[in-house]
């Protein structure tokens, strides 16, 4: 078992020795700005108990069912201590990092079982079905949208957590073929590392890569951050195993089928409503020799998503574009301004560039190329730089780009330190099509700025573009803003949802989709009847009546 929850923190991202650290002066300096941005002072709120002292809910259980599901998996997959349960019991939302810190979990499940097999997830699901119990299917644990919450029907008896990490081996790579096999329990870097000692890579690198499964991947239809290049994981899936009440769905190790309507895209994206991922074989690409990473700097958002659509369209081979719009390029300047720093370089540079028409609303842009030829990799990027150039960037060479591969996972911790100082950090991510990209940005910065002010008395409010397509691309949006006082779990949490609400709603108005990359789970159920319509619903409900006819898998989720 690769991923280990012990050497993690329970109340907020990652390991427990990475943490975001701010000299006294710089975070002086940054908290100054952000009270008067958002119009307010900040208070701390500190984490109130132990993982240990977490009260839940008595384990529903019984002595009968234990040793039913101990038999099943075997009596060390079985758990029900407090710590065990209690990580099981939210993912990485801002309101399960809230309810975590204030040590008012409603609901954790009954039961953690780690089955080791195949075999044993369906000897599982057959204990839970007959004892009419809920399984939630549970990888890394960082879904942000409530798609591990322990949730049961009311004539269940109770929930049972079946954590997937036991089930990470490696079944085999073919380097020939540019596949690979592995169970599903496998984590980002250990299914990396089995592949660089083939001289092959994935290339799926979500944010939360260094903690999430294959299986959490697939069953999110999640995207990395260099998507551009190596596609999302939709586009890596050659075939898998999910295992059902019914029984087991397999796919054929085949490059491309017309037999029908492809059943890896009902797989992808279920989120475990429909049964439990347990091996997946993949498409697999020469390991990169040599990447060149850079950035540019736009005059305004606009001309930044000008520039990124025409790479995108005319073929560039970008491995990764990414535009942060004005606000969060200044949020970015901010974090970094040290006043003990006697000379900075890059802060004479963007003065310099702000009588040059790089002022308010400038834009930073990142993008890179990857490859086994230096010599493509760099025509590549040239061809990139002279595209941005047209659209009146200005290149600000490899230094912005080597920064952004470094820290490139670390963001969620600066949400965590954040959080300590009473601002709350959210995210909201879509996707549109180029035409509706700019007004989309502006319709929904707007919602985000209003349900803020309405909700919390302040907000900040940024986006950046952070995958693209032919077609449109993804807006990604953040939201800062103070915690409501004096803190308490309902109270925060009614705070969290009602901005939720409101943004939500804009982003479906907009005409964009309620999810790019993060999926459906609870957050996001209610819209997703408007998107797929009620014929398409029915069709979901359909599929899911035939292999978990009982309701056992995932309540509450995606349907």
């Amino acid at each position: 078992m690769s991923l280990r929850r012990e050497e993690l923190c329970w109340y907020g991202w990652g390991r427990r020795d990475e943490a975001v650290a701010f000299p006294p002066e710089r975070a002086e300096l940054l908290l100054g700005e952000l009270a008067r941005r958002l119009g307010t002072a900040l208070e701390p709120a500190p984490v109130r108990c132990a993982l240990e002292e977490l009260k839940l809910p008595a384990s529903r259980v019984d002595d009968t069912l234990l040793d039913r599901l101990r038999e099943a998996c075997g009596r060390e997959a079985v758990h029900q201590d407090v710590a065990t349960r209690a990580w099981h019991a939210v993912g990485r939302g801002l309101p399960d990092l809230l309810r975590l810190r204030l040590g008012e979990l409603e609901r954790a499940p009954d039961a953690v079982v780690f089955p080791g097999s195949e075999q044993a997830v369906a000897a599982l699901l057959r204990v839970a079905d007959e004892a009419d119990c809920a399984v939630v299917p549970f990888g890394g644990g960082t879904s942000v949208i409530g798609g591990v919450e322990p949730l049961h029907a009311e004539r269940q008896r109770a929930v049972i957590a079946l954590d997937t990490t036991r089930l990470d081996a490696v079944v085999k790579i073919d380097g020939e073929g540019g596949l690979a096999t592995f169970q599903a329990g496998i984590d980002g870097p250990a299914l990396e590392a089995a592949l660089a000692a083939h001289g092959l890579t994935l290339g799926h690198f979500p944010q939360s890569f260094e903690y999430s499964t294959l299986g959490g991947w697939i069953a999110t239809r999640s995207s990395g951050q260099q998507s551009n290049g190596y596609g999302s994981i939709e586009d890596l899936v050659v075939a898998l195993r999910m295992v059902t009440p019914k029984g087991v769905v397999r796919t054929l190790e085949v490059p491309r089928a017309a037999s029908g309507p492809d059943l890896n895209e009902l797989v992808l994206g279920s989120e475990g409503s429909l049964g439990v991922i347990v091996e997946a074989t993949l498409r697999v690409s020469r390991a990169p020799v040599c990447s060149d990473d850079r950035g540019m700097l736009f005059p305004s958002f606009r001309q930044g998503v000008a520039a990124a659509r025409e790479m995108v369209q005319s073929g560039v081979g970008l491995g990764m574009l990414r535009l942060a719009d004005g606000a969060e390029t200044e949020l970015g300047l901010m974090q970094r301004r040290d006043p003990a720093r006697g000379f900075d370089p890059a802060e004479l540079l963007f003065s310099w560039l702000e009588g040059r028409g790089y002022g308010q609303g400038r834009s930073l842009f990142l993008y890179g190329a990857e490859g086994e030829h230096a010599r493509d990799v760099k025509t590549r990027v040239g061809r990139a730089r002279r595209v941005g150039r047209r659209h009146g960037g200005f290149a600000l060479g490899r230094s912005p780009g080597r920064h952004w591969r470094r820290e490139r996972f670390a963001t969620p911790y600066l949400r965590d330190w954040l959080l300590d100082r009473g601002v709350a950090v959210d995210t909201f991510e879509s996707a549109f099509s180029w035409s509706r990209i700019e007004e989309a940005h502006a319709t929904v910065l707007a919602a985000l700025e209003a349900a803020g002010r309405e909700h919390a008395g302040g907000a900040i409010a940024m986006a950046h573009l952070s995958h693209s397509y032919l077609d449109g691309a993804c807006l990604y949006f953040t939201l800062l803003y103070p915690l409501a006082r004096p803190l308490a779990s309902e109270r925060v949490v009614s705070q969290w949802r009602a901005i939720k609400r409101d943004v939500t709603d804009a982003i479906v108005k907009a005409g964009g989709t309620v999810s790019h990359h993060h999926g459906v789970g609870v957050d996001h159920r209610e819209w997703l009847p408007e998107e797929k319509g009620a014929l398409g619903m029915d069709l979901l409900r359909a599929a899911k009546s035939t292999l978990d006819p009982s309701g056992v898998m995932n309540p509450g989720k995606l349907l």
